[in-house]
């Protein structure tokens, strides 16, 4: 049995438990991949209300504290405790408490299975629980779409498209997600300009690309082991751009042989190659990720990185001045792909959710009201340097930003163009990726090794009965 079969079958045995309701002990990667809990109860069983009005919609009871347990990734948590702040002036003598936390499954695993989970939960990050492990223990927050915002209007009214159907399992609404993340490649303006390189565009530009900076004594890319599934996220977008809705639709319902695909095939002989030449600055797996991408933002010695469009934030401390971060869409591989370089991934994302056995449902959706104000939205896109949700909180100039200004200008320029995978957040499967891609990338694993371990664990968890499948169309 190899390491990525063990992992996921002992995973397997950690969720059929956790279905029976049974406790088990939270060490490692593995619980991180673990669904959390017994049957969940309804909401006004063992939540506390208040009375509903125009200025509590959900009821939230008097004096009431909302515990919020936040993924501490690029976007930090004061985000949430600003929000939570304006739920305390609006509802005097409450409390909002904000816990950040990078091991969300590990930490909140117990808290499920005693029936005591937070208020308010950012199932986000490597260690993320997977929202449909848990969806039967989830509220359904369509109420909270309905209800006014604090500006008086309708909440869903002032959103961008697609949030709640980003936020279903099935026909409920269980997961709010609030950050307009754009996937693609990023580099810096200047240094390419000082270097006159060009921004590629097709797979051919790109390892064309990576010998004009091995030449320069610099690689192409960098990477970090717990970030090595950003290029999974790579291969996957610009497979399929290439290919069309047919690879996205095979990968998102676990097909059999999915990861054959030809299309995703001639993307990754593509990235091997460039493993192959070089062009990765080697020591990656084990390095931590900020570390890696210190490399690239930094000190330059990577050129180009592929992640989502949270990492200008994440790296603001550790970014070289005047590098005028810039994004790019994700390469196409040939001049007949099914959409055009323009088309993105680009959807809703940092999953916010409510668990039905939490001790104040309520308040956990005020805090996504509070959120979701104009003056909260604002704020995030200002300090985080990337758009949430909420229409209209973003000016031209980005607030001096120039890697939120090509976010606008890539979203403008994909229009209808604009796609989404979310198996890999549904399910929980990045722990178990990593370990391959950091094999790859390291040159250690070749692309039929690779492909065998991704379909391995696609396979597994389409073959686990214990886990609810999501039908994606």
């Amino acid at each position: 049995m190899t390491h990525i079969d063990s992992t996921v079958k002992r995973r397997t045995v950690m969720r059929t438990a956790l279905a029976a309701g049974l406790a088990l002990p939270v060490g490692g990667a593995l619980a991180s991949c673990a669904g959390g809990g017994s049957s969940g109860t309804s909401s006004s069983k063992s939540s506390s209300t208040g009375k509903t009005s125009a200025d509590n919609p959900f009821g939230m009871a008097a004096k009431s504290t909302v515990d919020a347990v936040i993924f501490n990734g690029g976007y930090g948590t004061d985000y949430v405790t600003f929000a939570g702040k304006v739920v305390e002036k609006k509802q005097p003598g409450s409390s909002v408490k904000v816990s950040p936390s990078t091991q969300i499954a590990q930490q909140l695993q117990p808290r499920f299975v005693s029936g005591n989970p937070p208020d308010l939960i950012d199932d986000s990050g490597a260690n993320a629980i997977g929202v449909n492990t848990i969806a039967g223990k989830l509220e359904d927050l369509s109420s909270v779409l309905d209800a006014n915002n604090y500006e008086g209007t309708k909440i869903s009214d002032n959103l961008y498209p697609g949030v709640k159907e980003a936020g279903l399992v099935g026909d409920k609404m269980v997961v709010l997600n609030y950050v307009m993340t754009v996937y693609g490649l990023w580099y810096s303006e200047s240094l390419f300009a000082a270097n006159g390189w060009t921004a590629p565009k097709t797979w051919d530009d790109l390892i064309a690309l990576g010998a004009k900076a091995k030449a320069k004594g610099k690689y192409l890319f960098v990477w970090g082991k717990e970030a090595a599934s950003y290029y999974q996220q790579l291969l996957m977008d610009s497979a399929i751009k290439e290919g069309g809705d047919e690879v996205r639709l095979a990968l998102e319902n676990l097909e059999p042989k999915a990861w054959s695909n030809p299309t995703i095939q001639a993307v990754l002989a593509k990235l091997e190659e460039i493993v192959k030449k070089g062009y990765f600055k080697p020591g990656g797996a084990g390095t931590q990720f900020t570390q890696a991408q210190a490399q690239w933002s930094k000190d330059q010695s990577g050129i180009m990185y592929a992640s989502g469009s949270w990492i200008e934030n994440e790296m603001k401390s550790q970014t070289k001045a005047g590098f005028k971060m810039t994004g790019i869409p994700e390469p196409i591989l040939t001049s007949s792909s099914k959409m055009p370089y323009a088309a993105l991934n680009a959807a809703p994302g940092e999953q916010f959710v409510v668990p039905s056995q939490a001790k104040n449902v309520a308040g956990g959706k005020e805090l996504l009201r509070a959120m979701l104000s104009k003056e909260a939205a604002t704020n995030f896109a200002k300090t985080k340097l990337a758009p949430t949700i909420v229409k209209g909180t973003v000016p031209a100039g980005g607030f001096g930003s120039t890697a939120l200004q090509s976010q606008i200008k890539m979203l403008d320029a994909a229009g209808s163009h604009i796609f989404n995978v979310r198996f890999v957040s549904l399910y929980g499967t990045v722990q178990d990726q990593l370990v391959p891609w950091n094999s790859f990338l390291s040159g250690q694993l070749d692309a039929a090794g690779l492909t065998k371990a991704l379909q391995g664990i696609s396979d597994k968890v389409r073959n686990d009965s214990s886990v609810k499948k999501v039908k994606i169309q």
